[in-house]
């Protein structure tokens, strides 16, 4: 029979994956439990730290609904989010560069025409978002599915509301023969992510803001090219060096013009990635 300890545990435990069918899940699993077996050893966690751990990963799981995904936020207030999407999205120069999903994108959001009223009754001060899409040399790209979200003047997104029914800052649109786009919106604000669960509880414990400088979500599809899930930042805001999250880029930075009517324009093009 044989006896376990410290020392031959890890070899152990990867031997029985040794027979995983799928390669792939044969390779993240060997590799992980190495990894966190290491970990352990190397801080010399107690019984009683690992137990915390396992009740903070059981609070974060059932922080979870429909309309909140604190694994999301989990996952980006460590860095692990952006470092995959760095890794996964290298892109050829001047194509528009990606950045985090985040834990707020909702399916079903509705389908506008140019020019419409996305912020449909969300608090804030006017805007007007221009946008063009093409392909790396410059050709427009007709009927790319540009999705867009964001939260309003007070932080919130709108299914952080409990009972509204209706989509407030987030909406598709098409792009035209020219590649273009615009709609009517809310100008974006900074905001802190939720942080009234195990996600909060760990930034104060670490003495860490909760803080993403202001900014506004597309994610846009169109056949032949790779899909683009980024954030366009506004110039200016004080959390563009301590993003919460690790997701700003400096070509993603753009420009809220306040107009003589008291109203703001954004003007953002997106260059796509034939796809691999």
């Amino acid at each position: 029979m044989q006896e376990y300890d410290q020392h031959n545990l890890t070899s152990a435990v990867i031997a029985r994956l040794a027979d995983t069918p799928d390669r792939r899940t044969r390779e993240i699993m060997t590799s992980l439990v190495g990894h966190l077996h290491d970990f352990a050893r190397k801080i010399r966690l107690t019984e009683a730290e690992w137990m915390r751990g396992i009740e903070f990963l059981t609070a974060t799981g059932q922080k979870c609904d429909d309309k909140r995904q604190e694994f999301i936020l989990l996952s980006d207030v460590l860095g692990l989010s952006m470092l995959t999407v760095a890794m996964n999205h290298q892109k050829p120069d001047g194509c528009t560069e990606a950045t985090v999903f985040g834990p707020f994108h909702v399916e079903g959001a509705p389908h506008y025409e140019h020019g419409a009223d996305l912020a449909n009754g969300a608090r804030g001060q006017l805007c007007t978002v221009y946008g063009r899409v093409t392909g790396a040399d410059g050709r427009p790209i007709a009927d790319a599915v540009v999705e867009t979200w964001q939260a309003d003047a007070d932080g919130h997104y709108d299914v952080q509301y409990e009972g509204l029914e209706v989509a407030q800052g987030r909406g598709v649109l098409k792009s035209g023969d020219d590649g273009r786009f615009h709609f009517r919106t809310i100008v974006a604000q900074a905001y802190p992510i939720p942080d009234d669960g195990p996600v909060g509880e760990l930034l104060r414990a670490t003495g860490r803001h909760p803080w993403r400088p202001a900014h506004l979500h597309f994610m846009i599809n169109a056949p032949g090219y790779e899909t683009l899930v980024t954030h366009v930042f506004r110039r200016g805001d004080k959390y563009l060096d301590s993003d919460a999250v690790f997701g700003v880029r400096t070509s993603l930075i753009g420009d809220w013009v306040r107009l003589t009517d008291g109203t703001y324009r954004l003007d953002f093009d997106f260059v796509l990635n034939p796809a691999r």
